[in-house]
């Protein structure tokens, strides 16, 4: 499930910084949102923001130089019709940007038909990547999974589990090796684009990791700031099973790599049976290291079955 909803007014504060932006018109519409429809349909936040744009209704609509220079034509009347032919795109919000002066005729039209429109020195170009981003972020198919998620050898890993099975003493182990810690026990997932998702850490769990018999740990507050992360991008799940589990479920040596479902996005999937002697922080290290590996095309099990073949074939 994803949010369908932003104003005017939250997107012109948390970019008040960023790109010093002002409020020129339309500040009698600050609840002012996005088409619910548009949002909807949009795959990225590409389909939402963009320059100047009869086409394509209902989005953000940033006016740099260019389009400055289209609406202040000499003729009256044509800058009138062109300015008009706004308001039926319904945009939630105009952006001046490239520190061009507003057209007269484009502030009385966003008076009249309340719609903001926020002025910036920045680059239209700056100005639409980082609304882009913001809107990609903000707009993103999220879900929550219950585990341990970890930044290893700068790669997101996903601990997950039955309950029981230690998945935070092993977090804690691994963070002892010098690896760092994303989120314990809830971790807010967001598809940022078709391919990727993206794994935070809910602002009340922040830096905290729970430990059985010990309780709660800041772990920024005992091993540095070093030890703990963000945000990362979900490249990898480490599923821990008991024995029966195993035996019941997977094969031994798969023949080729697990993948799990995530908001739509296949995700690597590595399975570690967890019995009483095995070190399984070091097993964790080792599947990271192989899914590294495989991302870079080496592949050690079909390279078994090649020289398996071969050897097959010098026998007969």
């Amino acid at each position: 499930m994803k949010p369908t909803v932003v104003s005017a007014d939250v997107l012109f504060e948390d970019h008040r910084d960023t790109l010093k932006w002002q409020w020129i018109a339309g500040l009698g519409a600050s609840e002012r949102r996005f088409d619910e429809v548009a949002i909807r349909a949009a795959r990225s936040g590409a389909d939402l923001v963009g320059y100047l744009n009869y086409i394509h209704p209902y989005r953000l609509q940033v006016i740099g130089e260019r389009e400055v220079a289209y609406l202040t034509s000499p003729s009256v009347e044509d800058n009138r019709r062109r300015v008009a032919r706004i308001v039926t795109l319904e945009p939630p919000v105009l952006v001046v940007a490239d520190d061009q002066p507003a057209p007269d005729e484009l502030l009385a039209m966003c008076e009249r038909a309340q719609i903001p429109m926020f002025s910036t020195r920045e680059s239209a170009a700056f100005v639409i990547d980082v609304l882009r981003a913001y809107l990609s972020r903000h707009f993103a198919d999220r879900a929550t999974m219950h585990g341990v998620f970890m930044d290893i050898l700068g790669m997101g890993v996903l601990i997950t589990g039955e309950s029981g099975l230690g998945k935070s003493e092993l977090g804690l182990e691994l963070i002892s090796r010098g690896h760092g810690l994303v989120a314990d026990d809830a971790v807010d997932l967001y598809r940022i684009n078709q391919t990727s998702v993206e794994g935070r850490c809910p602002e009340l769990l922040q830096n905290l990791l729970e430990v059985r018999g010990i309780g709660l740990l800041d772990i920024k507050a005992i091993f540095g700031e070093t030890a703990v992360r963000r945000k990362m991008r979900l490249q990898l799940i480490v599923h821990l099973v008991r024995r029966e589990t195993m035996e019941r479920d997977y094969e031994r040596m798969p023949y080729e790599p697990l993948y799990q479902d995530v908001l739509g996005v296949p995700v690597r999937k590595a399975v570690i049976q967890v019995v009483a002697g095995r070190n399984i922080a070091v097993l964790v290290e080792a599947a990271v290291r192989n899914t590294i590996l495989q991302l870079r095309g080496i592949d050690t099990y079909q390279e078994f079955v090649l020289r398996h073949r071969a050897a097959m074939s010098r026998d007969e």
